[in-house]
């Protein structure tokens, strides 16, 4: 080869080498544009087994059933057993404590009583947000009252929903009414008449979704439905899918749920249904017009569950729309099991019309709540499994095997370091000059991806509200209930599920070494007793339920 000929190929050697750069570039700008996307779906009071991939094959939820056959599902997921302290260790990885939250949103003169998230307590929002996420929420709040507490000011980009613990579902707003009006972006927002709260709430995710894809970012949207938590409030056409659906009664679709659990691998064959709650009445006691009545309100809860159900599936319709179906994790939980009681609260006072009406502020009781959270114990606001367990359904095509059942024993804390890892971003031990308490939970990127069946944890799980105690390590599970002075009971949850045999008395070892990790995790966290705790004078900075909004 002469001179000529070897230098001749320069220029295209150079060109080569430009375009093999400028290719790079395009697939590294290409690859930090494929960050997941996330949604985090959160019904409030649904019932471990109160839809069709737990159990509730009467209950028509279609696209649950398709994001668990294509995705995961954990037999043990758990919450912190009601509303606003579900929500506070959701949003940031905290237990409730820790965040502000140990009790409720009301203010009861200590740190970690104080009713609203802590400034170090980052939420997800916050982080995600610098780590170059657009983040959304449409929903329930319920973990701050006054507006420096509100979504927009704590990361999210844009928020649509209710600031409060409750809402109806109908006539929101209204003049004459006494509800609180809907807050979009730090305005309020009036729900036009005719129009139903959990459709709006969809709506507008959608429409956050539509207007964030200018900003070619990846996006995370936090989709906090109200529904199937009271006012027992539905739909004409979705109530009228169920009538005569729930004539077998209460007693025996508790047993049908908790057949069917068996069948779809949620808890082994071995395990036994909880034991009937003596406070429910038997279904064949119920005089001809009482069945009726039951009937009807079970219709309506069901309903409810339905248009949740046909929300998710227009969630999902919108990300194939976008082509963002191939990139987006999807996680739906519960934030606590059904509601007990028997319904005699002040706002059941309020109703002024049939129950599944605008006039209706009937609540879920006990009896067909001990079916939705079959086959476990007890209800919401419990450390029974009935009050702190969950559905739990992950769906992320291609990336988590479809079909997966995994066991899980996953937390609330777990959620944040999941995302933050997926997402890429390390946690920031400071924000915004603030230093940010750590992380107590674990990813569960590889109970995702199939490399393990359960969390692995060197320390217990905790629980603690309103007196309410309980510890899980392993098999094991401690509980103390409300109320009942240094009583603590014991169960093998590997064998008993439904928490039917205290063992106890077999085992003192075991209780003593779990009463001494929750008095060390107490003392961290900030966890006093709350027998002293109830006698101390609420604070009037926060307003329980309702909400300071000042408009």
């Amino acid at each position: 080869m002469n001179f000529k000929q070897k230098y001749s190929r320069l220029p295209i050697l150079k060109a080569c080498l430009l375009a093999a750069c400028l290719l790079a570039v395009q697939v590294a700008s290409a690859q930090k544009k494929q960050k997941p996307n996330i949604v985090l779906v959160l019904v409030d009071d649904l019932g471990f087994s109160d839809i069709g991939p737990f159990g509730a094959t009467e209950i028509e939820t279609p696209n649950l059933d398709k994001l668990a056959a294509g995705g995961l599902k954990l037999k043990e997921f758990y919450n912190n057993s009601i509303c606003a302290p579900t929500r506070a260790s959701l949003l940031t990885g905290q237990y409730q404590h820790k965040a502000g939250v140990g009790f409720f949103n009301n203010n009861l003169g200590l740190a970690a009583y104080q009713g609203f998230l802590n400034r170090e307590s980052l939420t997800l929002a916050e982080v995600l947000k610098s780590g170059g996420y657009t983040t959304l929420m449409a929903g329930k709040w319920h973990v701050g009252d006054d507006r420096n507490q509100w979504p927009n000011q704590r990361g999210f980009d844009h928020f649509f929903g209710f600031i409060g613990g409750a809402s109806n579902y109908y006539e929101i707003g209204e003049k004459g009414t006494e509800t609180v009006p809907l807050v979009k972006d730090n305005e309020p927002y009036f729900l036009e008449p005719g129009k139903y709260l959990t459709e709006e709430i969809t709506n507008n995710a959608l429409g956050f979704l539509d207007g964030q894809q200018k900003a070619k970012k990846p996006f995370f949207l936090y989709l906090a439905y109200n529904a199937p938590h009271w006012p027992l409030q539905a739909l004409p056409a979705d109530i009228a899918k169920y009538k005569g659906k729930y004539k077998l009664g209460w007693d025996s679709l508790r047993v049908q749920r908790y057949r069917n659990a068996i069948k779809k691998g949620l808890i082994g064959a071995d395990q036994k249904i909880a034991a009937h709650d003596d406070q429910v009445k038997p279904w064949n006691k119920l005089t001809y017009d009482e069945q009726e009545y039951w009937q009807t309100r079970q219709e309506v809860y069901a309903a409810m569950i339905d248009h949740v159900d046909q929300g998710v599936g227009r969630l999902l319709a919108k990300l194939k729309e976008l082509k963002q179906d191939e990139n987006t994790l999807i996680i739906f939980i519960s934030d606590n099991g059904a509601q007990g009681g028997n319904g005699t609260r002040p706002y059941t006072q309020r109703t002024t019309g049939p129950v599944g009406t605008a006039g209706s502020y009937e609540t879920q009781n006990s009896n067909w709540s001990q079916t939705g959270n079959s086959p476990l114990r007890n209800y919401k606001g419990a450390p029974y499994e009935g009050g702190i367990s969950a559905p739990f359904i992950a769906w992320f095509p291609n990336k988590i095997k479809a079909g997966t059942i995994a066991k899980g024993t996953g937390h609330l804390i777990d959620l944040a370091p999941t995302f933050y890892e997926l997402a890429g971003i390390i946690y920031p031990k400071q924000l915004n000059g603030i230093t940010s308490n750590t992380l107590p939970g674990k990813s569960l990127l590889p109970l995702l991806s199939g490399s393990t069946d359960t969390v692995q944890r060197s320390v217990p799980l905790f629980w603690e509200r309103g007196g309410n105690k309980a510890v899980r390590l392993g098999k094991w599970k401690l509980v103390s209930p409300a109320g009942l002075t240094e009583k603590y009971e014991l169960f093998d949850i590997e064998k008993d599920r439904a928490e039917n045999a205290d063992v106890s008395a077999q085992h003192p070892e075991v209780v003593a070494q779990l009463k001494a990790a929750y008095v060390k995790w107490a003392a961290e966290n900030g966890v006093v007793d709350y027998e002293t705790l109830k006698t101390a004078p609420a604070q009037p900075a926060q307003r329980n339920n309702r909400g300071n909004q000042n408009f």
